[in-house]
């Protein structure tokens, strides 16, 4: 049996399990383009699957672990139906990479970023000023998924009731996400402009457009985003190989959501389950991958714990 029919089966089946699963399909497609599309399970050898998994920079990566679980799910599948006999994976798996620490933007480097947008040309023939701040200042102040914002319509955002109606996300779910005052008077500045320039008021057409009246595109946005990142000097400093990114932003929502509970005093336990169903996570673990501990998320824990050490004390 040719693998490219088992694999679009496998595919077929795991969405019909209601899994979003593409990332795993992107995955084993690549493992067709890698193999060859007429290639048979039999041809595969563990030599051409252990190239394939270590990619060309021939060194252990996120990306090798992540290549591997797809086709281990794939194989289990092929097994159990009969396509094959056996799997060509490699049997020990190698140290899974120190975990990639997201970039958490401070107050003042968000300030700079903003105010960015309108002092440098930033693909101006694509891309409003004004469109690109408010993207960056939703991003931030509701830690949505970039296609996520990208995606909303003008039907989508219901300012009148302060939410914003997320669909198609990551898990084929649609929530709502609730929008404080100020963001509200943002996105208001942003309609308003957007009005003027005359583009679509159809409650079906984008909300964030560029200059040819149609939808954003993610990668256009990313560009941009760099741009204005360098200009700022907004960069790591750890050593890192890889430079603050867009995405960023959403680590730095739920980073800074949760320093401000602990200034509050609130209870950090009730606010994961809130953050969590508010973010779009399918389960509270995925949210505290988000919860980076930096500096100020530290010193408000440990003062928090002060606090209650002494009064335990103060009690014996």
């Amino acid at each position: 049996m040719k693998i490219l029919t088992a694999i679009n089966q496998y595919i077929d089946y795991r969405k019909s399990l209601g899994e979003c699963f593409e990332d795993g399909a992107g995955i084993l497609r690549f493992f067709v383009r890698s193999m060859g599309a007429e290639i048979n399970f039999s041809e595969i050898k563990l030599e051409s699957v252990s190239k394939f998994l270590v990619g060309k920079k021939l060194v252990i990566t996120a990306s090798w672990h992540n290549k591997y679980r797809a086709l281990r799910g794939f194989y289990r599948y092929a097994i159990s139906r009969g396509y094959t006999t056996a799997s060509p994976l490699p049997l020990v798996t190698p140290k899974l990479p120190p975990r990639f620490v997201p970039y958490i933007y401070s107050v003042h480097e968000l300030r700079a970023l903003f105010g960015a947008c309108f002092q440098y040309p930033i693909i101006r023939k694509q891309l409003d000023p004004y469109m690109l701040q408010t993207l960056l200042v939703l991003l931030y102040g509701t830690g949505l998924r970039i296609r996520e914002a990208i995606r909303l319509t003008l039907a989508d955002v219901d300012l009148g009731q302060a939410l914003l109606i997320i669909r198609g996300t990551k898990f084929y779910k649609t929530r709502f996400v609730p929008i404080g005052q100020p963001l509200i008077e943002v996105l208001q500045r942003y309609l308003a402009l957007r009005q003027q320039g005359r583009y679509s008021q159809d409650p079906e057409s984008p909300f964030f457009v560029g200059r040819n009246g149609k939808a954003v595109n993610q990668d256009t946005i990313g560009r941009a985003f760099q741009i204005i990142r360098a200009k700022v000097n907004v960069r790591r400093s750890d050593g890192a190989s890889c430079q603050p990114r867009l995405h960023d932003l959403r680590h730095t929502f739920a980073v800074h959501r949760l320093t401000a509970c602990y200034k509050e005093g609130s209870d950090v336990q009730r606010l994961l389950p809130v953050l969590s169903i508010y973010m779009g996570h399918s389960s509270l673990a995925a949210t505290t991958t988000y919860l980076t501990m930096t500096p100020a998320l530290l010193e408000e824990a440990g003062r928090l714990f002060e606090q209650y050490a002494f009064k335990e004390a103060s009690h014996d």
